[in-house]
Parts: structure tokens; C-alpha cells; sequence
């Protein structure tokens, strides 16, 4: 298959685009489309679910929760990105020039039913996971974390839109739409797995910061039949802690009320409008809601949150005896992209026979770093 998509990349020009059907909803087999891909030469813009009945195309943000055939959506990247990135190598302008130029493939808006739709591919992480998978597909290290890469989009002036990043150009573009709908495009989000679970958080927080006892009834829906088997059910508490920040309310002019948890009650709550942000009533209100950091902060925490997850990964490293049976991926994907940037190719080798050979093929990431690990080792790279 690889060979196959090898050759239609070959003979297709620079910047054009190629389209993948197959009618098959097993995540396994779609990821191992993806990566074959991106293994040819092609970027992923975009996966949408077929419509049949319809004759439409829908976004879709997990191959997981998907039933109806999907589409992918690639294209030949330009022989000037691939030009400089030989001259420059991994570095971190390298990785820029690779976003700046992913982002003016994208379509910029996208509607369904007449309703303004969030570009799923144009969600920051989405974005990163692409470039990862730039570097490692022309056997480069990756030159940003995902820290630096976050902050990075806000020291380099990325417009950035309900939850989509923009080139300067393009969010004009945006901006013209978007003033004629009063709310914000919604993504759908399926919670599979600890990722999925913390965008699932990160999308409520935004919309409503929240206490520990406000959220747990709602995130307990998302944890149902769509839960990978293999991946272990986090904690809410632990992702609270691990990815967004709580606010202490100590008052007294030391500790106001974040922006977002104050936009949030002055627009919901009449009685807390046009308060100080240090004011008694508005800080009682706003004691130890959750909210999504801003970009700065969340870099901060994103460090952190590695560490731990490098930490686990250790001891699924020394692991002996029997496969392991539940894991976290979040801990998996940090681990191999820590030893690949190290060179390490036998320990993404030896994990990945440490966990069932269906949990590595449903997971794209994982997939992605194993398959070409075992290339390089074969091939003597």
C-alpha cells in the first residue's frame, strides 16, 4: 500500500491534492492508511466521515467513533518546503516553515447545514501532531516540544479563533463570517482515550469554568462504551490538576479572578456584572472553578505534565513478564517521541511489544514512530 501511494505521490505535482476513499470503519486499518501516507510523501489535511444518504462530507475529530465510511484528504507538499528543510535541517525555523505553510493549505471556514463549522485539522494540537509527523517521516528529530510550540504560536503573531490558529492573511477571511453567527462553531468530541478526554474538558471549561463537583457528573457521561479497551480511565481529578489551572480565591487584592472564570459569571449571572475583579461576592463565586490557562501558562503546565508522563514511562520500559494489559497512551506517545529524538529506536521497538498489537494499530501516533523505528533498524538508519 505504502509503495502504491509512493508512486501517486511520484507523479503528482507539487501542491496538488489526492483524495482516499475505502469502506472500512476499523480505526486499525485507517491509521495504517494515514501513516503509509504520510511514509509516502503526503501530509493529512483533513478525515471526513461519507454521508451516503446525504451526498455530504462531515469533519470528524476521532476515527474511533466513526461508523460511516471516511475520507482523507492529503496533498503534496511544495519542492520548496522539502528543499529547505534540507538546507536547514531540524530546526525550529524548519518546524515554522512547516506550519506557515500546512496552514495555507487548510480551508480557512467550512459550513454544514448553513451553520458555521469548526476546521477541526486548524485545532493547535492537530497542527503539531502533523509537523511530528513531517520530522519523523524525513528521519529528523522533532525541533519544538509541544510546550514551545504553543508558545511559540502566540511570540510569532498566529491569529488564533475559537480554538483554530490563522495565518495573518487568512483571519480576515474568518473574521467576516464568523461576525454574522453569534455563537462560535462547535467541535463534536467523542472522549476515547485521556487525550480526547482532556479536549473534552478543555472545550467545557472554556464555555463554563466549573467546580470539581460541577464537572464530574458531566464527565462521567463521556466515559462509556467508546473508551479504547486497552487505555486506562483516568481520574478527573488527576486531568484537572495535570492540564488546567483552579482558582484559589484568597481575595484581598493579592489573587483576582481570572479573565475567563469572570467573563464567564458577569455574562451568566446577573448579579456578579460590573464587579471588581477583586470584589468579595465575585471572588466567592469564582473560588476553585477550573479553567483553561492561557497560552503562557499553559506551556508551564505542558512541561510539567511531560516530565510525569517520561517518568511512567520508565517503569513501562523496565517492565518484564506478561504484555501489559491497560496503559496509558498519553504516557506511550511521550515516550516514543523522547526516544526518538534520542535515536533510541529498540526501546520504541521493545514497548511496542509490550502492549497489545491492536491497541498499536488503532492509535495513528504510536503507529507512526513504530513503523519507521522498525524501518531504521532493518535498513541499518
Amino acid at each position: 500500500m505504502q509503495r502504491c501511494f509512493a508512486e501517486y505521490q511520484r507523479v503528482l505535482k507539487p501542491g496538488r491534492w489526492m483524495t482516499v476513499v475505502f469502506s472500512n470503519s476499523r480505526a486499525g486499518v485507517w491509521n495504517a492508511i494515514q501513516v503509509a501516507l504520510q511514509q509516502a510523501g503526503f501530509v493529512v489535511a483533513e478525515v471526513t466521515a461519507l454521508d451516503k444518504k446525504q451526498g455530504s462530507y462531515r469533519q470528524v475529530t476521532s476515527t474511533t467513533a466513526v461508523k460511516q465510511d471516511l475520507v482523507i484528504s492529503v496533498y503534496k507538499p511544495n519542492g520548496g518546503l522539502e528543499q529547505r528543510l534540507t538546507e536547514r535541517g531540524a530546526s525550529p525555523e524548519s518546524a515554522w516553515d512547516f506550519v506557515e505553510t500546512h496552514l495555507r493549505q487548510l480551508p480557512v471556514t467550512k459550513h454544514w447545514n448553513n451553520e458555521l463549522e469548526q476546521v477541526v485539522e486548524r485545532d493547535p494540537r492537530r497542527v503539531y501532531d502533523h509537523m511530528v509527523a513531517w520530522f519523523v517521516r524525513h528521519d529528523f528529530p522533532v525541533p519544538l516540544s509541544s510546550d514551545e510550540f504553543l508558545a511559540g504560536l502566540q511570540q510569532r503573531n498566529f491569529p488564533e479563533r475559537d480554538g483554530m490558529i490563522f495565518l495573518p492573511s487568512q483571519v480576515g477571511e474568518y473574521d467576516r463570517p464568523r461576525a454574522q453567527v453569534e455563537h462560535s462553531p462547535q467541535m463534536e468530541l467523542f472522549a476515547s482515550d485521556e487525550r480526547s478526554a482532556i479536549d473534552w474538558l478543555a472545550e467545557f471549561l472554556k464555555k463554563r469554568p466549573s467546580t470539581y463537583q460541577e464537572v464530574h457528573p458531566e464527565f462521567i457521561t463521556q466515559l462509556g462504551a467508546g473508551w479504547r479497551k486497552h487505555e486506562e480511565k483516568p481520574e478527573l481529578s488527576a486531568l484537572l490538576e495535570d492540564n488546567f489551572l483552579r482558582y484559589e480565591g484568597h481575595g484581598e487584592g493579592t489573587d483576582p479572578v481570572p479573565t475567563q472564570i469572570n467573563n464567564y459569571l458577569s455574562k451568566n449571572f446577573h448579579d456578579y456584572r460590573g464587579l471588581d475583579k477583586d470584589d468579595p461576592r465575585l471572588v466567592a463565586k469564582a473560588k476553585e472553578r477550573w479553567y483553561v490557562p492561557d497560552p503562557n501558562k499553559a506551556a508551564d503546565l505542558e512541561r510539567r505534565r511531560e516530565k510525569s508522563l517520561l517518568k511512567e514511562f520508565e517503569t513501562y520500559r523496565t517492565h518484564t513478564g506478561r504484555r501489559l494489559r491497560e496503559f496509558r497512551l498519553e504516557v506511550l506517545r511521550a515516550g516514543f517521541k523522547a526516544a526518538w529524538s534520542q535515536k533510541d529506536l529498540q526501546t520504541i521497538i521493545k514497548v511496542a511489544g509490550k502492549i497489545p498489537e491492536v491497541a498499536l494499530q488503532e492509535d495513528e501516533k504510536l503507529l507512526l514512530w513504530y513503523d519507521q523505528a522498525l524501518t531504521l533498524s532493518e535498513t541499518g538508519g
